[in-house]
């Protein structure tokens, strides 16, 4: 026996208690990975031996491996925080560029919208077509900015859907007022200014059959006031419409300063959708008006949905989709390579990422208002704490009775 293998029993254990150490000291951290040190035997093969005898050395730490297995889940109550339920990491860009991943989902915004990590790496996601407002998935994804710092645009009116029933009980509106419903719905146009519409249903002579005007007739006014007519409702023997849906009308804006010609829309004009109006034995009773234009508004509110779409709400009353975050999966976990900050980044061993969504393939579910804690089981720590202990003790003994034996060689006369 000699002292090398004393000595690398020393440095094996003391290796061991750097790791396990590390581990206990990241007990609280977010998204933290517990490692573990891997040993091997260290062996000198006999030269010349034809046996192919080896005499043993002592022992090396072969690697120090991260274990990736899933950390609990706390309920946290902020919206922005956001946990990984499964497989996949979180796709973040970091302040030289470079791409990271982590599994703790601490995020927030700056001031200029920026959904951020607490380390100041931009989140990563997938943009919304602003035509379509569909989620691009599948391309390269980009930081997630929101419109925090200034109100989002003014989106004009284009379409009004509605949903209501007319009493099939009814008889002809003239002589008739109580054959005469009404509502009403504000529109927008292209400077957020709202204008309401009205809409009156008068019943007509002719069997299941109403007509819509934009309002009452009014013989006071100077000069007179004549509705007009927008459309002619007409409906089957089973209460469903058959014609007079849809329909463009030209509405006049309420905006002193409204774009030329002044309407609502423009030329374009705004179409009326009568597709769900019903005709019921039932009293008058309006299920829906809808409408697709807003006014301005500033950003009160995100939400996160399992799928990881990101949905914005806005004083206007606007909730809407504006993203999805990324997730990213690696063939080779293991193959990662730790950077600090619960961070990981690609390598050749760990292979290319591969990008995707939440809910989707292998990837896991997110849970907003929740943060996946660390993995490391202290009570497993403190027990391996001391195996490491006895071990070093154990190591040092060795050391301890070999110089006692030098010692005894040395003194023999």
């Amino acid at each position: 026996m000699g002292f090398q293998q004393g000595l690398s029993g020393l440095n094996a254990a003391s290796k061991n208690l750097d790791v396990i150490g590390h581990n206990i000291a990241n007990a609280n951290t977010t998204g933290f990975k517990s490692s573990r040190a891997e040993f091997a035997e260290a062996v000198a093969s006999a030269v010349g031996s034809a046996s192919g005898q080896t005499s043993g050395i002592g022992v090396n730490v072969a690697a120090v491996t991260q274990q990736f297995r899933q950390g609990p889940i706390t309920t946290t109550g902020n919206n922005l925080d956001v946990a990984i339920n499964g497989n996949g990491f979180f796709v973040v860009r970091q302040p030289d560029g470079s791409t990271a991943y982590t599994r703790a989902g601490s995020f927030g915004l700056d001031k200029q919208g920026n959904l951020k990590t607490v380390q100041g790496d931009n989140v990563m996601g997938y943009p919304v077509d602003a035509t379509t407002g569909k989620v691009l998935a599948g391309g390269q994804p980009v930081p997630m900015v929101f419109p925090s710092g200034q109100p989002i645009a003014a989106k004009t009116t284009t379409k009004i859907n509605v949903e209501l029933n007319l009493d099939a009980r009814a008889t002809p509106a003239a002589g008739n007022p109580t054959a005469t419903y009404g509502t009403s719905i504000n529109v927008y146009d292209s400077q957020g200014v709202p204008t309401p519409v009205q809409m009156y249903f008068e019943k007509d002579a002719a069997s299941n059959t109403w007509k819509v005007y934009d309002g009452l007739d009014d013989p006071t006014a100077s000069p007179p006031k004549v509705a007009t007519l927008l459309t002619t409702l007409v409906f089957d023997a089973s209460g469903k419409i058959t014609s007079g849906s849809p329909v463009t009308a030209q509405i006049k804006s309420s905006n002193p300063n409204a774009p030329t010609p002044g309407t609502i829309n423009g030329t374009a004009g705004v179409t009326l959708d009568f597709s769900s109006v019903t005709q019921f034995g039932t009293k008058f009773a309006v299920s829906s008006l809808k409408q697709d234009g807003y006014t301005s508004g500033a950003l009160t509110g995100i939400n996160i949905g399992n799928d990881g779409a990101i949905v914005a709400t806005y004083s206007n009353g606007v909730t809407r989709t504006e993203g999805q975050l990324a997730l990213a999966a690696f063939t080779n976990t293991q193959g990662l390579g730790a950077v600090g900050d619960n961070k990981w980044v690609e390598t050749s061993d760990s292979g290319p990422a591969l990008n995707g969504t939440a809910e989707s393939g292998t990837f896991g579910s997110l849970r907003s208002g929740a943060l996946e804690d660390s993995n490391v089981d202290l009570t497993a720590e403190l027990v391996n704490m001391m195996t490491a202990q006895r071990a070093y003790q154990a190591n040092a003994q060795t050391i301890k009775t070999q110089d006692q034996v030098f010692s005894t060689l040395v003194n023999l006369r």
